[in-house]
C-alpha cells in the first residue's frame, strides 16, 4: 500500500509538500489509542517505506494533547476476557507500530501538547525528534494499570534517551515528567510556545524535507542499527554507509555548491 490508497477513519493526516501530517482523531477523549487507530499508524508507517513523495514526517498534538494512550473502554476492557494468544496478538500489534516507525526512512518530528501518556508517550518516544509545549505532560504509566514498564520496547529505547537512572524511575513509578524536565532530561529536544508548536514542527520537518534525504535515511538507519554494535563494527558500518551516500547525486551538488559560493539544492538521489 501506497499513502495514495491510505484513507483511515481513526486518524488525520495529509501532506504539505514534502511533509506528512499525522495526528489521533479523537480530541475530546484527548486522543485515546484503539485496536483500530494501532493498526491505521502502523500502516501509515509501512507505507512511507515505498513513499518517495514524503521527505519528512510530523506526529502532532490535536484539540490540545497529543494522546491519552490505550483507551480503557476500547481497549484495556476487551484485553481482560483474551486468552494468551490473542493477548500476544495484541502486544504484536502495538510493537509493529514501533518497528514501522522506526524502520521508515523519514524522520519523524513529533510535537507534544498537553496529555501525552502510555502509549501515546511511546510514540513520542519513538519519533526522532521532540517538541514539547510548557504544557506537556509525559508518563509511562504502565505500572499504574498493573503492567510492567517493558511495553512497546520502552525498557530499550528510554534510557538511550534519558539515561538508564531517570528511564527506570520514570517506568518504575509511571508518575508525570514535566516540559521542563523533559527538555532537561533531553526527551524534547526543545519546548515552544502552545500557540507556536505546529508551526515550529513544520518548519524543522521542513528543514528536513528540503535536505539530502538520503543521507537522512542513511543516518536514521545508522542510529538505529547501531544500538546492538560494538565500536568496531560500528565504525566499518559507518565507513560503508558513507561510501554508499559518496556516491549520490547530493554529494556532488554538495561540493558544487561549495565551489561556486551557493547554497545547495538537494534531490534526494
Amino acid at each position: 500500500m501506497d499513502l495514495r490508497g491510505f484513507q483511515p477513519n481513526h486518524v488525520h493526516w495529509r501532506l504539505d509538500g514534502g511533509v506528512a501530517m499525522i495526528s489521533l482523531a479523537r480530541p475530546e477523549r484527548k486522543n485515546p489509542l484503539t485496536f483500530e487507530s494501532y493498526a491505521e499508524l502502523r500502516d501509515f508507517f509501512r507505507a512511507l517505506a515505498a513513499d518517495e513523495a514524503v521527505r519528512a514526517v510530523v506526529i502532532g498534538s490535536n484539540g490540545g494533547n497529543f494522546s491519552s494512550g490505550g483507551d480503557v473502554h476500547d481497549i484495556i476492557g476487551p484485553l481482560i476476557a483474551r486468552d494468551m494468544k490473542g493477548l500476544l496478538a495484541f502486544t504484536r500489534l502495538t510493537g509493529d507500530l514501533v518497528k514501522a516507525m522506526r524502520a521508515c526512512p523519514q524522520p519523524i518530528v513529533a510535537a507534544v501538547d498537553g496529555v501525552c501518556v502510555g502509549a501515546g508517550a511511546m510514540i513520542a518516544l519513538c519519533a526522532d525528534l521532540r517538541i514539547g509545549t510548557p504544557a506537556a505532560k509525559t508518563a509511562f504509566l504502565f505500572t499504574r494499570v498493573g503492567l510492567g514498564g517493558c511495553d512497546m520496547g520502552a525498557c530499550a529505547m528510554l534510557p538511550r534517551v534519558v539515561g538508564h537512572g531517570r528511564a527506570a524511575e520514570l517506568l518504575f513509578s509511571g508518575r508525570v515528567m514535566s516540559a521542563e524536565e523533559g527538555e532537561r532530561w533531553g526527551f524534547f529536544n526543545r519546548i515552544v510556545a502552545g500557540d507556536a508548536l505546529e508551526r515550529e514542527a513544520i518548519a524543522l520537518a521542513e528543514s528536513l524535507a528540503s535536505g539530502p534525504t538520503f543521507a537522512h535515511m542513511m543516518t536514521k538507519t545508522m542510529l538505529h542499527q547501531e544500538w546492538s554494535m560494538t565500536l568496531d563494527q560500528a565504525i566499518e558500518a559507518e565507513a560503508q554507509a558513507q561510501a554508499i551516500c559518496m556516491q549520490t547525486e547530493d554529494f556532488k551538488r554538495a561540493y558544487q555548491a561549495f565551489v561556486s559560493k551557493q547554497t545547495p539544492q538537494f534531490s534526494g538521489d
